[in-house]
């Protein structure tokens, strides 16, 4: 299986952005600059963040070596706002992580670690200010003020003197982190304490001859109060001498923060953008995967999996990462990852191995085109472990499936959902588990000018799919479906209709009207079976089927009022319904059905959709 977590192996080029990053950091000859690192989730900004620091740490001990001495030198500081969120105020939180790095790096000079203790103090200062102005006049005067007054005067006794021992301990805490730094005969001013703050930074950074380089990372993963604290708490550190911050987060969710922010005032898009955009110098986007990168990341995913099975020596899979390294900056003059490419990273006589950097040149296109995928490395990762999942759970089961049988089936799952239900229910043990319209359209995709039928659509990600090796339409499809019952119930196993089921289908198949006779029927026979005779009486009339009239749906809508088990069944069957042959007839008769309204919303709103067919789904849902 693959990790979650951020890394600084590169199997993507990043590497080159992290060091265009890094030499910004270093060009900026200890002048404050700013860094934001945007991109969606899972896109990789926390392992391009680490392998910035990577590259300075890098450039810090080469320069150690060089002279002998420190070299450049940096403080490293990486704040994660996520993991503070409901303990502490992350603004806070970002200021002491700054002052402790600093203490530490003084502790070598006596002097120098002085002053440090003094810029933390000043922290706790500030720590203690945001609580409001009634805190500091209890700091400088002793006495509680404000709510804890009011606390004495109540008069209730047991809530009184909680507050008066709480208040005596936070004036005690306060005048102890604050001695030396207040004139108790002089009120405080917060706009001087913090410039003194930033002040006395930026003279210990100068001092101590090193650059602050703070690290926030995650800041998209915190709600919108956390994040507007971290970026205030940012505001108060940058532009010193000496700092630079990289900031990863992805911008779409910080404008959305700010408007919740400032709910209520009429902030617009423009207004929310510069917000952001006023912290960050130099945006910088985490580049998308195009084709080529998205098989070599998938091919070298599957190479580590085979490094960390003992398949494949350390040699082979370093060679195998620079070459991929080498020819992803080799793209631009047209050499691609192509499958000759691929195959020459995996040692010649690997069968297993081989085969898998094939599935990684035909899935890849798919990965990249997909909209629920777009190739995103988090979402590529899950797709994969899902299929190594499956493949592991086949074992002990006894099921015998390739691993690129279940890749190209989570596939159509995870990129169509409606396809692989409506094909997963034709599945039965009476066919032997082969679907006859799936071989049919695999058939129909491989020319171009052919219609796929209607279950498939006009999607060129499902012919796209269809074309995908190996295929499908001739296999026994029950172990597959079996293994898959992670992301759905199928009930295949079960699939054969007793006596009960046939009678209640042949009923189906024929009836044109509602009756009672059928209703109990239906009840007689049970969820289970009722919901296999309507799929198989759906089924039988595939043939016939014209998408206009009342009748044709009523297998779905009787079965599914007396057992609404079978909702979603149904509703994965009119879900394939080609919108401009609907008629009004048959929309009609589904507006009181739960497990149709959502089928229904969206031909509403289909602009295909005959606008007879808009009214009659409108009219029938006053009624």
């Amino acid at each position: 299986m693959w990790h979650d977590n951020e890394t600084t192996v590169d199997y993507v080029n990043f590497r080159l952005v992290a060091k265009a990053c890094a030499e910004l950091v270093r060009d900026a000859g200890g002048e404050p600059i700013s860094i934001g690192i945007s991109g969606g989730w899972g896109m990789g900004k926390s392992s391009l963040v680490r392998m910035v620091a990577s590259e300075l740490s890098l450039d810090q001990d080469s320069s150690k070596k060089a002279d002998g001495q420190g070299g450049t030198r940096y403080i490293v500081v990486t704040f994660n706002p996520w993991l503070y969120q409901g303990f502490e105020d992350a603004r806070t939180a970002l200021l002491q992580t700054v002052g402790d790095a600093v203490l530490k790096e003084a502790e070598k000079d006596a002097g120098l670690f002085e002053k440090a203790k003094s810029l933390v103090k000043r922290i706790n200062l500030l720590r203690l200010a945001q609580l409001g102005g009634e805190t500091a006049a209890t700091i400088i005067t002793g006495v509680p003020v404000g709510l804890i007054g009011k606390v004495v005067e109540s008069g209730t006794e047991a809530f009184r003197n909680k507050s008066v021992q709480e208040g005596h301990a936070a004036v005690q805490e306060a005048q102890t982190a604050t001695k030396g730094l207040l004139n108790e005969a002089q009120p405080i001013s917060l706009p001087k304490e913090i410039q003194s703050f930033r002040d006395a930074l930026e003279d210990l950074l100068e001092e101590l001859g090193i650059t602050l380089v703070v690290f926030v990372d995650d800041l998209d993963r915190c709600l919108p109060k956390t994040a507007i604290s971290t970026l205030e708490a940012i505001r108060l550190l940058l532009f010193l001498r000496r700092s630079a911050f990289v900031i990863a987060a992805d911008d779409v969710f910080i404008r959305g923060a700010v408007r919740v922010h400032f709910a209520g005032t009429g902030l617009d898009d423009d207004i929310a953008t510069n917000y952001f955009d006023k912290l960050i110098q130099v945006p910088l986007r985490v580049p998308r995967l195009g084709p080529n990168e998205t098989k070599a990341y998938t091919a070298l995913l599957f190479l580590e999996r085979a490094h960390r099975n003992g398949q494949l020596d350390a040699e082979n899979f370093d060679s195998a990462k620079s070459s991929v390294e080498t020819r992803l900056r080799e793209t631009w003059t047209g050499k691609s990852v192509d499958l000759t490419f691929l195959e020459s990273l995996a040692p010649q006589g690997s069968s297993e191995l081989l085969g898998l950097m094939g599935l990684a040149e035909r899935l890849a296109p798919l990965l990249f085109s997909a909209s629920t995928v777009q190739a995103n490395p988090r979402l590529v990762k899950r797709f994969l472990n899902t299929v190594f999942l499956r493949k592991t759970l086949a074992k002990p089961q006894n099921i015998d499936v390739d691993v690129q049988v279940l890749a190209k089936w989570h596939l159509l799952e995870r990129c169509d959902e409606s396809i692989a239900n409506a094909l997963a229910e034709r599945v039965s043990a009476e066919n032997e588990g082969k679907v006859e319209i799936l071989r049919e359209a695999e058939e129909v995709a491989k020319e171009e000018d052919q219609k796929l039928p209607t279950l498939f659509g006009d999607k060129e990600f499902a012919r796209e799919w269809l074309r995908l090796e190996p295929p499908l339409g001739d296999m026994d499809l029950r172990p597959i479906l079996h293994l898959s019952r992670d992301s759905t119930i199928r009930d295949f196993g079960a699939d054969e209709l007793n006596a009960a089921g046939k009678a209640l289908r042949d009923s189906l198949v024929s009836a044109r009207t509602s009756n009672d006779a059928l209703k109990q029927q239906i009840r007689e026979a049970g969820d289970i079976q009722s919901g296999l005779a309507m799929a198989r009486a759906w089924d039988a009339r595939r043939s016939g089927r014209t998408w206009q009239k009342h009748d044709e749906i009523l297998m779905l809508t009787e079965v599914c009022r007396i057992h609404p088990s079978a909702g979603p069944r149904a509703a994965a069957f009119i879900s394939q319904a080609p919108i401009a042959q609907l008629a009004p007839g048959f929309v009609s008769a589904l507006a009181d059905c739960d497990w149709a309204k959502d089928i229904l919303d969206k031909w509403v709103s289909d602009a295909d959709a005959q606008e007879s067919v808009k009214r009659a789904i409108t009219n029938a849902r006053k009624k």
